[in-house]
């Protein structure tokens, strides 16, 4: 079962690291993301209500997309590498729920996760995940490209999102051949496929007659997957299962763990039901997989 303890897991060093981390985020487009001809004025805030007992930070108004590197400790390091995408409809992203928190989890298992600020809210005239899929691109190529300086296996970076993050994830994961951006650097001529893909209650993914939505073409070079699903989520469970039937089609390596109860964004917190375990089934998927040991 994942624990409200968890964060007391993380050694010092991890702490330290991840403080250190969040004071030096790194812009993704240094002279403007693409098509943004206005800067928003971010705003955060934590009056949306409570999981698990305590509030989610809601970021809304990104316009400068980041990335911000947790690096896991030297003494527990892997080598391998997760890029993180909190969820929020597009709008608003659930910023420490879905994100911090996440990454300190990972840091625990000796991975260093790369938390990734794409822009929202949605974008007049765009498709909800077009400016996200474009920061989501430029942010894998990017810690691909910097794999040696970070410590890590550039052919063990994964990306993983929660709801709409794992919209964009699965996008990202069915998207890599060609950049949906004009390049910025040599970071755009490495590839931008991750390696390896976690869903956890990801939305949207689903369209009619029992097919997928039509943004998204599954092939057999779609990266491993493992998606956490709960029978209650009734808005979203079809998403789940359309997915994985398209992974399964395509053999394309996949595993899905699906709960009875639990709902839609409990994150990592203990919020008293079965799903809160999934952080040890996606322990015993990275393990099979050989992204740690």
């Amino acid at each position: 079962m994942v624990r409200k303890w968890i964060l007391l897991l993380v050694g010092a060093s991890c702490v330290i690291g991840s403080v250190m981390a969040q004071d030096n985020p790194i812009l993704l487009f240094p002279k403007g993301a693409p098509g943004e001809t206005t800067k928003l004025i971010e705003k955060a805030d934590s009056d949306g209500g409570q999981t698990g007992g305590e509030t989610v930070l809601r970021i809304s108004n990104v316009s400068e997309p980041t990335i911000t590197v947790y690096p896991a400790p030297d003494e527990v390091a892997t080598g391998a590498a997760m890029v993180v995408c909190p969820g929020g409809g597009y709008n608003i992203l659930a910023y420490d729920l879905e994100g911090d928190e996440v990454c300190e989890w990972l840091n625990n298992l000796g991975i260093t996760a790369v938390l990734v600020k794409y822009r929202v809210p949605r974008r007049e005239g765009l498709a909800k995940h077009e400016a996200p899929l474009q920061d989501l691109q430029r942010a894998i190529g990017y810690v691909r490209a910097h794999a040696e300086e970070m410590n890590i296996d550039p052919q063990r970076i994964g990306v993983m999102g929660f709801s709409a993050g794992g919209h964009l994830s699965a996008m990202v994961s069915n998207n890599f051949d060609k950049r949906t951006y004009p390049a910025v650097d040599a970071a755009d001529k490495v590839s931008c496929r991750p390696d390896f893909c976690l869903l956890v209650y990801p939305a949207y993914l689903d369209g009619e007659n029992f097919q997928l939505a039509p943004e998204l073409k599954v092939t057999s070079a779609t990266p491993p997957t493992m998606l956490v699903q709960t029978e209650d989520d009734k808005s979203y469970i079809n998403s789940s299962l359309f997915y994985y039937y398209a992974l399964k089609e395509a053999g394309v390596p996949a595993r899905m763990h699906l709960y009875s109860k639990g709902g839609h964004g409990y994150g990592l917190r203990d919020t008293g039901a079965a799903v809160n375990e999934w952080p040890d089934r996606a322990e015993d998927w990275f393990r099979e997989l050989g992204v740690i040991e």
